[in-house]
């Protein structure tokens, strides 16, 4: 291990950040292809004119 070591109850804090990270990047990128795919569209209706 490091120099810095976590007894248990702060393990358990770091999983919990380390997990609320991860799922607010995991929705950043489904909204930012959302996003992408409303472009498209709109994109795609401008050129059928």
């Amino acid at each position: 291990m490091g120099k810095y070591q976590l007894d248990s109850k702060s393990k358990a804090a770091v999983t919990k950040f380390h997990e609320k990270q991860k799922s607010a990047k995991f929705d950043k990128k489904q909204q930012i292809e959302k996003i992408r795919a409303e472009y498209l569209k709109k994109k795609q209706k401008q050129t059928d004119k």
